[in-house]
């Protein structure tokens, strides 16, 4: 959740358009700005609005040029997909394409140029080798193995996967596409091979694209239109609603031929030979074509792209007569007719009161405004540019940038970095200062607020980068300028710094002191300071690893060569030595937690334990899932399988099942009670960027899940995406995942459809009791909302901005009803047993509930201010509780997360109290000792013990029989186990080991003894019984047989271990509602 500051552009141009720009990696201040560029544009930049499409188009009063007007607009149609060439338009290819056919006509003996090529791109690798070789009269040329050797050279030297040949605001271009719901594909006379190659070298997943059509399997290539048509059918989208994105002469001529409209770009040709080809419009690379480009065909100008928030344009169009100051000229808007004084006048106005009501209503976002960030935003920042010629080593792009500092130093313009003030707060060190303790060192200093979940993201590259230069005169500086008030407490700063394990220093930044001067305008933001203490760039939002690295390694060469650089370390007072509690806490940092009512189970995410631990309701240790407390994404059992910061939890109780939202694994997993066993069902650690979705299993990558709950009817987990502000759902019958709902636009927007709604980095959800509604807590925004799940539209219930969808500054600590309410940041939602709704308002330290019919809030728990306090509930205290769960009628369980503690509220009290569950039998955990692993297993709290005498008999039969109550039967999905464990482990041997128990409840073990001396054997057994049209419950069982010291000659012993379940009370019992 990075935030930019960014203008909502009310635009006079010359066609009426509205357009969403699409930035994921930052999130948007909007504020009001005026610039006025006379007179051939004016441009009002002033915040969006509504949802509403605002279109006004003001031009003479002459019938038939509005009309024609109207047709201009109208001429571009629909548009459903969108075709992209792959060399010259995603990936800057064409030149080392061409250098690789110089190389194979080399072994050839022929000498060409790269420029012989230039007639032959975008033809495919045979005709583009061939027309070569028949221009320099080769003879003898073989187009199949030339074609061969140029893969094998081109893959070898010029195209290695992820090595930066992808063209910027590509992969940009095409997640705006898809979060439109366009569809996007590649169609290429390159052979499939090379466009694998080229799309990895890009860093563009092949799962980004519906479609990847190549030249394998086609006889006629472009100029003939056979390739686009294909991709056309492939995409089942009408070839008159497909836009194709081209750079070369052959693919201009195949789109038209194919009937479709075509944007080039001049990467390869000119602007004016592309002209000549009648594309409907040029731009200069893929960077520069807007989304409203191809939505709506643009301005006919070259569009910058303006990221950030969605922004409105209202068009005036007129005659040059109407700006020559004729008082007869009318103008018509929306029917009403008034002279062009009179449109300016009232126009202006209306401007000027929308600005002054969003200045007043919006006051917090403008606290983040400031001149120098309006400069940057309106003329840039200066910045090096980090694209390398293609082909060229990691070395050539580190030396471009050598370059550029040395052009910075010899223009000695550069900024000086203010001071840090002497009266900030600092974490992990003790204060310091710029040109004191960082002078001779090459300082990043990382402007990140601790709620952002793009800050979050770009940790793993902080972390990477300190330990590449931990030698060197390099030092990264966490200069924390909080979002929310409640993040610029110095004590909530520091609970973030432990939970994400931060080990840099750390300056509160809270009056945005650096901010201002800096002109920061988005979180995260990188600024690169040299050792003089001057600004040698600024870089915003996520993945920009490697250029920061390339950077501080260039950095570290040219000022290396001055000698002015110093290695002296710095001292470290790292926060996580000096809180010793948390090496001993059972819990570390709980984020979420869920129930299983009718077996008195608690599920909590141990989040910075890297494990979930299971507890019965008084407190009692059952069993942990995780048991090293290590980072990591490994299936199997609960003591291997491994998970990183887990959130969300939901369990689905027919299957006895657990699906976890692993955040920082970026996977969704189940853990299976029945056979112990845990699974990723979608995700492989990897970060994704897809706003669509649709794979199945791990194929499918996710971001930042943070939170699950589960539809026992359908059978689908919908998932809190918060890393791209979107609702998406798995399917437990076929392994899919997909995106439900929201655009991916960071916003607070309440729309009919998935696609016209938004949503702030949502972190809690809880479904309601007709399964109709997903209840949402929209953590950005601070509102709370409900989706519907079967439109996948939303509505507001609380909180949060109704009137302006990008304003994510509306929060406070307010009870109310409907949008007067204020919360802070909530993180935890539960939907209670009779539809009221609970509320973690993370940020304020409270509970809340909700009244989803009269949309009333109040205070249940909590003063408002963090810390650790039981009794009276609205005298006690909490730390940012992040989950919280009803495990009976009014009886609410709670994750205070940052007191690492486990809350209770038994709301049935004529005064309810708030008090800490006291954990019984939890321990923090500790790394796996392999010795130990053939030691016997513990035995969880909720399992009976019984104990039957063994005898003294050499061998015999063990009857296992096990009843349940009348009424019940065993369960069909989830079947009964028994398993078998000894002691000393080789004195009995009972054979089998484990299995399941018959449908009647019935097992047979035989036993045979290898020792004489006295032993004992344990048969665990788990049980699974249901009624009809319920939820299944579960029994946990030990029979002990102790077995006596042998007797010679005993007769074999038939021993009956037995055992009546009885029916558990199932008042509070959550019976599944009728599909019907």
């Amino acid at each position: 959740m990075a935030l930019r500051l960014s203008s909502s552009p009310l635009s006079i141009s010359s066609h009426s358009k509205l357009v969403a720009s699409h930035f994921q990696t930052s999130k948007s201040i909007s504020f009001a700005s005026l610039t006025i560029q006379w007179p051939s544009t004016s441009r009002v930049f002033f915040p969006s609005g509504r949802s509403y499409r605002m279109i006004a188009t003001a031009c003479l009063k002459v019938e038939e040029e509005q009309k024609n007007a109207i047709e201009t607009k109208s001429e571009w149609g629909k548009v459903s997909a969108v075709l992209f060439d792959m060399d010259g338009v995603l990936c800057n290819s064409e030149e080392p394409s061409r250098r690789a056919a110089v190389d194979v006509f080399a072994e050839m003996g022929v000498d060409v140029t790269v420029e012989d090529f230039v007639p032959f791109m975008g033809t495919g690798e045979a005709n583009f080798l061939g027309g070569v070789a028949s221009a320099k009269g080769v003879e003898g040329f073989n187009a199949d193995a030339a074609k061969k050797r140029f893969f094998e050279i081109y893959l070898e030297k010029y195209a290695k996967p992820n090595s930066g040949i992808g063209y910027p605001g590509a992969l940009e271009l095409i997640n705006s596409c898809k979060s439109k719901g366009l569809k996007v594909a590649v169609a290429s006379s390159a052979d499939r091979i090379k466009v694998d190659a080229n799309l990895a070298a890009a860093g563009l997943p092949v799962s980004l694209f519906d479609a990847i059509v190549s030249a394998d399997a086609f006889e006629n290539l472009k100029p003939a239109p056979d390739i686009f048509l294909a991709a056309s059918k492939i995409l089942n989208v009408p070839q008159r609603e497909c836009i194709v994105i081209e750079d070369a002469l052959a693919g201009l001529q195949a789109a038209k031929a194919a009937e479709m409209r075509c944007i080039a770009v001049t990467t390869t040709l000119s602007e004016e030979t592309l002209a000549k080809a009648g594309p409907s419009l040029i731009r200069k690379e893929i960077g520069s074509i807007s989304l409203d480009d191809i939505i709506t065909g643009g301005s006919g100008h070259n569009n910058e792209k303006i990221q950030g928030s969605q922004y409105i344009d209202i068009s005036l169009q007129a005659s040059p007569a109407a700006f020559e100051g004729k008082t007869h000229n009318v103008f018509s808007i929306g029917g009403l007719q008034a002279s062009r004084r009179d449109i300016l006048r009232y126009g202006s106005l209306g401007i000027a009161i929308s600005c002054f009501f969003f200045t007043l209503t919006n006051w917090k976002a403008m606290q983040y405004a400031s001149p120098k960030a309006l400069w940057n935003l309106i003329f840039g920042v200066g910045s090096p540019s980090f694209q390398q010629n293609e082909g060229d080593p990691r070395d050539a792009g580190v030396q471009q940038l050598v370059n550029y500092l040395s052009d910075l130093e010899a223009r000695g313009n550069a900024l000086a970095v203010p001071e840090f003030p002497s009266r900030v707060d600092w974490l992990n060190t003790t204060p310091l200062q710029l040109h004191r303790d960082l002078k001779g060192k090459i300082v990043l200093l990382d402007f990140w607020t601790y709620c952002c979940i793009n800050c979050m993201h770009v940790l793993p590259d902080l972390d990477f980068l300190e330990k590449k230069y931990k030698e060197m005169p390099f030092i990264i500086i966490g200069v924390h300028s909080a979002k929310f008030d409640n993040e610029k407490d110095l004590d909530a700063i520091r609970k973030a710094v432990l939970r994400y394990g931060i080990t840099h220093p750390v300056v509160n930044d809270g009056d945005m002191y650096l901010w201002r001067e800096l002109g920061i305008n988005s979180w995260p933001t990188f600024a690169i300071v040299g050792p003089n203490g001057r600004l040698l760039a600024q870089i915003s939002g996520e993945g920009h690893r490697k250029d920061i690295d390339d950077l501080v390694e260039a950095a570290l060469i040219f000022y290396g060569k001055k000698k002015i650089l110093n290695s002296t370390p710095l001292p470290l007072r790292l926060e996580k030595d000096n809180d010793p509690r948390l090496l001993t806490s059972p819990l570390k940092f709980p984020g979420k937690v869920a129930a299983d009512v009718l077996n008195n189970r608690l599920f909590i995410s141990d989040s910075n334990h890297n494990r979930i631990v299971v507890i019965d309701v008084d407190g009692n240790f059952i069993v942990q899932i995780g048991s090293t407390g290590e980072e990591g994404l490994q299936d199997g059992n609960f003591d291997d399988a491994s998970f990183n910061r887990p959130q969300g939890l939901a369990y689905n109780a027919k299957k006895n099942i657990l699906y976890v939202a692993d955040t920082e694994n970026h996977a969704l997993r189940e853990i299976d009670f029945v056979d112990e066993k845990v699974r990723t069902l979608a995700g492989n650690g990897t970060k994704g960027s897809d706003y669509r979705g649709g794979g199945r299993g791990t194929t499918q990558l996710l971001n930042s899940p943070w939170d699950v709950c589960f539809d026992p009817v359908n059978e689908k987990v919908y998932i809190a995406m918060a890393g791209q502000h979107q609702i998406w759902v798995h399917s437990v019958s076929d392994e899919t995942t997909k995106a439900f709902s929201g655009d991916g636009y960071e916003r607070n927007l309440n729309g009919s459809n998935p696609t016209s709604t938004s949503f702030a980095q949502p972190s809690g959800m809880s479904l309601s009791p007709d399964l109709k509604e997903v209840y949402i807590a929209d953590s950005e925004s601070s509102s709370i909302r409900a989706l519907n799940l079967k439109t996948g539209g939303s509505r507001l219930l609380a909180g949060g901005d109704p009137v302006f969808p990008d304003n994510l500054f509306k929060f406070g600590d307010r009870d109310g009803t409907g949008s007067e309410v204020l919360f802070q940041h909530p993180l935890g939602i539960c939907c209670g047993q009779y539809g009221q709704v609970y509320v973690a308002d993370s940020y304020n330290h409270k509970i809340k509930v909700l009244d989803p019919s009269s949309k009333r809030v109040n205070t249940l728990a909590g003063t408002g201010k963090a810390g650790f306090k039981d009794g009276t509930a609205l005298a006690a205290q909490l730390s940012e509780p992040s989950g919280i769960v009803e495990v009976g009628n009014g009886k609410l369980l709670i994750a205070d997360t940052n007191n690492s503690m486990i809350r209770h509220i038994d709301l049935n009290q004529g005064e309810p109290e708030l008090l800490t569950l006291e954990l019984k039998g939890v321990l923090p955990p500790a790394p796996k000792n392999r010795a130990l692993k053939h030691l016997r297993r513990r035995i969880s709290a909720d399992t009976k013990i019984l104990t039957v005498n063994g005898g003294p008999a050499n061998e015999g039969n063990l009857y296992l029989k096990i009843s349940v109550p009348e009424g019940y039967h065993f369960s069909k999905e989830a079947q009964s186990k028994f398993s078998v464990e000894t002691e000393p482990e080789n004195a009995v041997f009972i054979e089998p080991l484990d299995g399941n128990l018959s449908p009647e409840g019935s097992a047979v073990l035989h036993f045979k003894r290898s020792s004489p001396s006295a032993s004992l054997g344990r048969i665990n057994c788990k049980v699974y019984y249901c009624k009809e049209d319920e939820v299944c419950l579960y029994k946990s069982l030990a029979f002990e047989v102790p077995f006596k010291e042998e007797i010679p000659d005993a007769a074999p012993a038939e021993i009956t271990l037995q055992y009546i379940v009885k029916a558990q009370n199932s008042n509070n019992s959550l019976q599944l509602p009728d599909p019907s």
